[in-house]
């Protein structure tokens, strides 16, 4: 406990045990469909193909989990913020350049899930990132992997430890760099195993995935890859906006939504299936 700092953060969407649970449990299922290449045994040089079962079933995990997440504890105000900010990010998203990694897509997402906690976060990453590839045309295989990976950004904000004023700007924006560089990370290696014939300009010999081959030996082709392709320039400029953001922004937002939050947020315990007391 940090003692003599505020905790002005609100569980706007409470979660329960069950909650928690399934949250758990679709965030190993999710990283376990995005690790699994690395960990598959087989012959040296046998052929991988594309997960298509997974594929199938991510959009599922993210729907079940945002069913459970939001059973029961979305207040109607909670809802309708719900909304808005998901339209506002996902209109932040579109109208962003993208040129070389410029994009606020995390600024509003890691503010909210600092504002309103990390079942709201969850949330939002969710419904924000496939609005906004509904409005893009940006919507693919891809897409369920970005949802579940910006959901676990929302999520992690809403998780960060207590603080005001300017250290709480310097613990977002650092977040927020933090969050840009896994957020690509996570997304190459959703794709790079099934990338073949990966040659990149000022190495030598190819970075793609060897099925079979040692986990050390993947990961380190992958970490080549990644820092060469992502990491050294479109992740870093990713970063360097979000975090901008944060820090010239992040007080005027986190004050608004804060106010915005005291407004339309039920604060309150989530209600358990059965045992509650028959007060209404």
């Amino acid at each position: 406990m940090s003692g003599g700092v505020p905790d002005l953060r609100v569980a706007a969407v409470p979660l329960s045990r069950r909650s928690l649970a399934v949250l758990g449990l679709a965030s190993f299922a999710g990283l376990m469909m995005l690790v699994w290449p690395l960990l598959l045994r087989v012959p040296e040089g046998t052929r991988v193909d594309p997960p298509f079962l997974f594929l199938a079933l991510l959009p599922v995990v993210v729907a079940v989990v945002l069913a459970e997440v939001t059973e029961g504890g979305l207040d109607a105000r909670v809802l309708a913020l719900l909304g808005v900010l998901s339209a506002v990010n996902a209109v932040t998203r579109a109208i962003s350049p993208g040129l070389s990694g410029v994009e606020l897509v995390f600024f509003l997402l890691i503010i909210s899930g600092r504002v309103l906690g990390p079942g709201f976060g969850f949330a939002l990453g969710c419904t924000s990132l496939f609005a906004s590839a509904l409005m893009t045309a940006g919507v693919g295989p891809w897409l369920p992997y970005q949802m579940l990976i910006s959901a676990w950004v929302g999520m992690g904000a809403g998780l960060l430890p207590r603080a005001r004023g300017r250290l709480e700007i310097v613990l977002l924006a650092a977040y927020a760099v933090v969050a840009a560089y896994l957020f690509g990370a996570l997304m190459n290696l959703s794709s790079w195993p099934f990338a073949l014939g990966i040659a990149v300009p000022g190495h030598e010999g190819e970075l793609s995935y060897v099925p079979g081959a040692p986990l050390l030996e993947n990961l380190h082709r992958f970490g080549v890859y990644t820092l060469l392709t992502s990491t050294g320039g479109w992740d870093t400029m990713r970063a360097i906006t979000n975090a901008a953001a944060v820090v010239i922004l992040g007080p005027a937002v986190l004050a608004v939504l804060r106010r915005a939050a005291r407004r339309a947020t039920v604060v309150g315990t989530v209600a358990e299936p059965a045992g509650s007391s028959a007060g209404r």
